[in-house]
């Protein structure tokens, strides 16, 4: 009974990561061989709507999570999105909190691999000390494993969940090349998920955040969904995922309703926690509503199922092009953060761009307080739904 309570009710506390059968596991084809011709250089202002975009898709859609479309519409209405965790304002998951932590590491590493996965593990150790809400088994696992003397390279469990997805999209601009945003990607990876379909999610979502912001230089007329199409392909690594970024493709070519991807899909119900699922979904919100922010959030969250990691990789990605003040300003004056707030990732942001290879402080003593407070929420959102509408 307190199982099954927990699992439909309470989907902030059990998050759910997959692994898959041995008869459906499947290798990743070939690396591609293709690769940038030219450094990415990035602005301040990209790093900041990429770090903002994430957390405001993930505040988004974190009332919403666990729960299927139909159900989701009835708790909270068909209408325009707005925060909803709390009255009308948001916080953020473990999904916001994995990617500053993966920009902290960078700014400890000072462009190395092997110090990027020790910072990053050590960050990964104190967060799981804030005794946070939602973590995934993988994941949990993975930390239990740190603790106990695992080392970054060894800590990793066979998985496939989408835990690394939601650590890629700032990597895809730090990195100054595919080689490198290769090597930090499979870094970040590794440390929590050794299934290669975690790695090939995690990198294709990385990429196509930096597509995105190289896009910005591109002629308008190449500012097309068939151009980033040509540019993903050479990417998208392993059959699953390549089949369903098939669909994806073949449903936006056909213009679409986004509920008969989901049914192509066998996702009636939502997205679930299997990478092979939320990447091709992020990516196929972002490129349907290609420049619009709010269209590509709201599409992602009312699929239902992991809406908050689905809606903060959309919003990573769909973020790195974004304008910082076309966000929209309810959403983004409505998430009421501490101390990872939207001022501490503007600084963050700062910081990154000027490559100060030193972490920025962050307010420690403040998240077991920070973590209690959300928990009595998370806990208040499950009681809710034992109750109609169903």
């Amino acid at each position: 009974m307190i199982r099954r309570f927990v699992t439909a009710n309470l989907p902030f506390l059990q998050r759910k990561e997959t692994r898959m059968a041995p008869s459906q596991q499947t290798a990743l084809t070939s690396t591609p061989t293709t690769h940038d011709t030219q450094p990415l250089q990035v602005t301040k202002e990209q790093l900041q709507a990429c770090l903002w975009g994430l957390a405001l898709g993930d505040a988004i859609g974190l009332p919403r999570e666990g729960v299927s479309p139909r159900r989701a519409a009835r708790l909270f209405g068909e209408g325009p999105l707005e925060h909803r965790l709390i009255g009308h304002f948001g916080m953020v998951s473990d999904d916001t909190e994995h990617h500053c932590m993966t920009a902290q590491a960078w700014l400890a590493a000072n462009h190395d691999p092997q110090r990027f996965g020790r910072s990053l593990a050590w960050r990964l150790r104190g967060w799981l000390l804030g005794l946070p809400a939602g973590v995934g088994f993988a994941t949990l696992r993975a930390l239990l494993k740190l603790w106990v003397g695992f080392p970054p390279t060894r800590s990793g469990i066979y998985s496939a969940g989408n835990g690394p997805a939601m650590r890629a999209p700032i990597l895809g601009l730090l990195c100054k090349d595919l080689p490198q945003m290769r090597t930090f990607v499979r870094a970040s990876t590794r440390l929590t998920h050794t299934d290669p379909q975690a790695e090939a999610g995690a990198y294709l979502v990385a990429y196509a955040t930096r597509l995105h912001a190289q896009s910005t230089l591109w002629d308008p007329s190449n500012r097309k969904i068939e151009h980033f199409w040509e540019k993903l392909a050479p990417h998208i690594e392993g059959e699953i995922l390549q089949h369903n970024m098939k669909l994806v493709r073949d449903h936006m070519r056909q213009d679409a309703d986004p509920k008969e991807l989901m049914k192509a899909m066998g996702l009636q119900r939502g997205v679930t926690g299997y990478i092979n699922h939320t990447v091709p979904v992020a990516i196929y919100c972002w490129l349907r509503h290609l420049g619009d922010f709010r269209g590509t959030i709201e599409t992602a969250v009312k699929l239902g199922g992991d809406t908050d990691t689905v809606g903060a990789i959309a919003g990573g990605i769909a973020g790195a092009a974004t304008p910082l003040t076309t966000f929209p300003q309810t959403w983004t004056q409505g998430l009421r953060e501490t101390p990872r707030s939207l001022v501490w990732m503007e600084r963050l942001a700062d910081a990154l761009h000027k490559e100060t290879h030193t972490p920025i402080p962050l307010a420690w003593p403040l998240l077991p307080l920070r973590n209690f407070f959300f928990l009595l929420v998370v806990l208040f959102h499950g009681f809710r739904r034992l109750f109609p509408p169903y």
